[in-house]
């Protein structure tokens, strides 16, 4: 027996499969909706993660994350919040060095056949090697690894010249060492002299010189070393090295060491034929002040900074006071094989008086000139002299003398490789 669906029946079906479909709909709906907000909430964070970085901009550096440092990062489980190396904004000063086995140098004192003796520790028979696996690192940005091949296409048709004392060599030959190995042999070429010598990089049509003034300024010793006593400083004229300095494109200058023999300077106007008569006994920074002011006024004169880019390192510091470092029973610099620890360490080599003396000159000057300053990270590398493993009078030290390292002992220049590659990567980033 069939029967017919009553009007309201047929009306209950219609409604449920209409709420049916009203009901998916709303959670569709809802689902789009929830996925927007969540959209939403990621570009919210995005946009905030940006205007992090645009704060860290203001501070003159944009951060950018690197693969391996991220991996680093999540292994050690430490967040390495320095940014990116900006050369207005990074205090190099503030730093610490960290010992890390897997930093090799980009060359030996037997792979470079540019090095003096007097640099080449290990040649010379050093056995400890811990002093070639420390690393600088700055407490708020980044350090770029020293790379060779960017260094020369940043030389690419221009003449680099280091100009000072034997501290300037020690860093120029650093840097020469750290690019030659990359260049093949018929490409590239050194001509050495007493006063100037020239690397040549001539796919590059580069050359990297280096010009011998340890006072900038003209002195009788310039060429023939005198005794301390003998010396006379012509302090009005930097003429007589001048002359080579112009035509570079980059100008990297340092002079201090020199000027500290612990005697009041006799220091002269006018010629050297005025002889015994026409010096006066001047104080270490005075006379250093009125030295740099010749030089800073040549700068102004002749340089047009368009074209030339001038760089003043700061004092290298001595170590031949072991106290200093709280070593009472210390030999100078003899068998130290660790960085002091100490932050901010400050050792009786370096001169602050001296240190504000460049600080004030450079400020008044008009051409700009970046400072490179390593004295303090410098402080530090009491390991990294070339110490007993040197040479004197163009010979080694024989076995006698590097017995009595308390007056041999070398604890002003640096073994290579060494602290002066941290030079040269702090000056190629601020290329």
């Amino acid at each position: 027996m069939s029967f017919a669906a009553s009007p309201s029946t047929i009306m209950m079906k219609s409604y449920r499969g209409k709420l049916h479909l009203s009901i998916i709909t709303v959670i569709v709906c809802s689902f789009a909706f929830l996925a927007l907000l969540y959209t939403e909430r990621l570009s919210f964070l995005s946009s905030n993660s940006i205007l992090k970085s645009q704060s860290c901009a203001k501070r003159g550096a944009v951060t950018k994350a690197k693969d391996k440092a991220a991996e680093e990062n999540l292994e050690n489980h430490e967040i390495d919040d320095r940014f990116e190396f900006d050369a207005e904004e990074c205090n190099i000063a503030h730093g610490m060095w960290v010992f890390n086995r897997s930093i090799k140098p980009l060359y030996t004192d037997r792979s470079c056949p540019y090095l003096d003796r007097q640099f080449s520790c290990v040649k010379n028979g050093r056995l400890d090697f811990d002093y070639l696996h420390w690393e600088w690192q700055p407490e708020d940005c980044s350090l770029p690894r020293f790379n060779p091949e960017l260094a020369l296409k940043k030389l690419r048709g221009k003449r680099l010249l280091f100009v000072g004392d034997s501290l300037q060599r020690n860093q120029w030959e650093s840097f020469i060492c750290m690019i030659e190995w990359t260049i093949a042999p018929e490409k590239k070429s050194m001509k050495q002299g007493k006063v100037r010598s020239v690397f040549k990089a001539k796919e590059y049509n580069a050359t990297i010189e280096f010009y011998w003034a340890p006072f900038l300024v003209e002195s009788n010793t310039d060429i023939d070393v005198l005794d301390p006593k003998k010396r006379i400083l012509k302090v009005d004229s930097v003429a007589k090295h001048s002359k080579h300095w112009e035509g570079a494109d980059i100008l990297a200058f340092n002079t201090y060491v020199w000027w500290m023999s612990g005697l009041r300077l006799k220091t002269l106007w006018g010629s050297f034929a005025n002889g015994e008569d026409g010096f006066a006994e001047l104080d270490a920074p005075v006379a250093y002040k009125i030295g740099l002011k010749t030089w800073a006024n040549w700068i102004d004169s002749t340089i047009n900074p368009n074209k030339t880019r001038i760089f003043f390192t700061t004092l290298s510091p001595v170590h031949t006071r072991s106290e200093d470092w709280g070593r009472e029973d210390g030999l100078k610099c003899f068998n130290e094989t660790k960085p002091v620890m100490k932050k901010k360490f400050w050792g009786n080599g370096s001169d602050k008086k001296m240190m504000s003396v460049v600080d004030g000159v450079l400020k008044k000057m008009k051409v700009p000139v970046t400072v490179l300053n390593i004295t303090q990270l410098s402080q530090y590398r009491i390991d990294a002299h070339s110490s007993i493993y040197t040479e004197t009078g163009g010979r080694l030290l024989n076995d006698e003398e590097k017995a009595d390292p308390r007056r041999h002992a070398d604890c002003i220049h640096w073994c290579l490789p060494g602290v002066p590659d941290t030079w040269n990567q702090i000056f190629l980033a601020h290329l």
